[in-house]
């Protein structure tokens, strides 16, 4: 049998108006609808034509944006995925949940229900929580702190795969004419007890059609790899340079192997952020006017929640001084992830404060790329073809139009090139990304059962 070529694994990552912070304000995105399900309907039959692996929501638990300045997108990302599986049939549907704000056996239901309704195209993007606002809406005096949110995390991805897994794939009988739905000798409690969490089980709804969602993470701290190296199965990351995502690449497949995992099984898919012309000079002008649309004052306090002080002393038209990220660290080995890009934009290119703001108005950080169709495909197979990346996560400047361009313009370019697919040949999440599909632990060890 002839392997399958290697091929690219491509998301459409949701952000309402679009990824830049001043996409609302310009003509070509639709800001009036984002509260609009049939909206986000209408852009995921766009991903779905295009054969997208998925769509992905990014979400947390607080008002983070200033919506003085910007559109804020409010919808609870897994209702709306719901409403985007009616929509269609075989894309991909990822959404973010907390381990920190969330309890196992209610978020296991969540993604359950959303992986049976939809025929097996969930995805949970695992996070933590990075923000001190979010604890306050949960009753609590502080955010825990970093180590504390990731061992909170290891229990509670333990608990919810462990209650995935306690119904056997064969627990159904139907067995209309004996009387017997199900054999409870397949169904399982966990019993699951950590230092933060106690879950007993078992679940109350059968095994998914991929087994259970695919775990998704995006953390790129120490803590937030090796918990990728131990757990994810795709993986978000932002890199602004090749050799950044390399470097990183290299150290998520390592740490799988550390795991005892099949690197193969883990996919790292960076962001890009497109602006497409027909020419580059076209293109560039696009990036320009939507910079121009920007409010320094919005940027500018996005930066200094990176950076974690005042730039105010300095004017917009100002160098960025390099000691002002001094201890920001190396991107291989620091826990401040998007303050070491940042800081690495700093120093390598000497922006003006207007400058700086202007990049990361893009995409928050992650690569913003302007171009013609074939330089972006270019890019794209570069950092494919040279161990940066599986795929990426696509993250237009404006919705719904950007995605509209991507996916008529350079996912052509891609599939003729061999290195996307021009049909969907599974209809599964798992499918899409290559992924085998988990047997229980409680059919693959007895021992564990109960």
């Amino acid at each position: 049998m002839t392997e399958r070529p290697r091929q690219l694994s491509l998301n459409a990552f949701i952000y309402p108006s679009g990824h830049h912070e001043a996409a609302w304000r310009h003509p070509q995105s639709r800001p009036d609808r984002i509260y609009d399900a049939t909206y986000y309907q209408e852009i995921g039959r766009t991903a779905e034509a295009a054969k997208l692996d998925a769509v992905f929501f990014a979400d947390g638990p607080a008002l983070r944006t200033n919506v003085a300045h910007n559109a804020a997108p409010g919808l609870e990302p897994i209702t709306l995925l719901t409403a985007i599986a009616a929509a269609t049939t075989h894309l991909g549907l990822i959404a973010t949940a907390s381990t920190t704000y969330y309890e196992p056996y209610n978020l296991a239901r969540l993604f359950s229900s959303l992986d049976h309704i939809s025929g097996g195209r969930a995805g949970w993007n695992i996070v933590t929580t990075g923000t001190d606002v979010a604890a306050a809406n949960f009753g609590l005096d502080r955010h825990p702190d970093h180590a504390e949110r990731y061992a909170r995390a290891r229990e509670f991805v333990d608990a919810v795969v462990a209650l995935w897994d306690s119904w056997e794939d064969d627990a159904i009988l139907l067995d209309q004419a004996e009387g017997r739905y199900a054999d409870p000798g397949k169904i399982h409690r966990i019993d699951f007890e950590g230092e933060y969490l106690k879950v007993r089980g078992p679940f109350n709804s059968a095994r998914t059609p991929q087994g259970y969602p695919v775990l998704v993470q995006a953390g790129a701290s120490n803590e937030g790899r090796s918990f990728a190296g131990r757990y994810a199965e795709a993986i978000f990351t932002a890199h602004q340079r090749l050799t950044d995502a390399q470097a990183f690449y290299a150290d998520i497949k390592a740490k799988a192997k550390e795991f005892g995992r099949d690197a193969d099984q883990v996919k790292i898919l960076p962001g890009i952020s497109p602006f497409i012309g027909d020419t580059e000079a076209e293109a560039k002008r696009l990036e320009r006017e939507f910079n121009e649309l920007t409010v320094p004052e919005y940027g500018l306090a996005q930066l200094e929640s990176i950076v974690g002080k005042s730039l105010r002393h300095l004017s917009l038209d100002d160098l960025v001084p390099a000691e002002e990220f001094d201890g920001a660290g190396d991107v291989t080995d620091n826990e401040r992830s998007r303050l070491q890009v940042v800081a690495g934009i700093v120093q390598r290119d000497r922006p003006t404060l207007r400058g700086l703001l202007h990049r990361l108005a893009g995409a928050r950080g992650h690569r913003v790329f302007a171009g013609t169709p074939e330089q972006v495909a270019d890019t794209i197979e570069e950092w494919f073809r040279n161990g940066a990346a599986d795929g990426f996560n696509v993250m237009p400047p404006y919705y719904p139009g950007g995605l509209e361009v991507f996916a008529s313009t350079v996912v052509p370019i891609l599939q003729e090139r061999g290195l996307f697919r021009t049909e969907y040949t599974g209809t599964t999440l798992r499918d899409h990304f290559g992924l085998a599909r988990p047997e229980s632990q409680f059919a693959r060890r007895p021992e564990l059962a109960r």
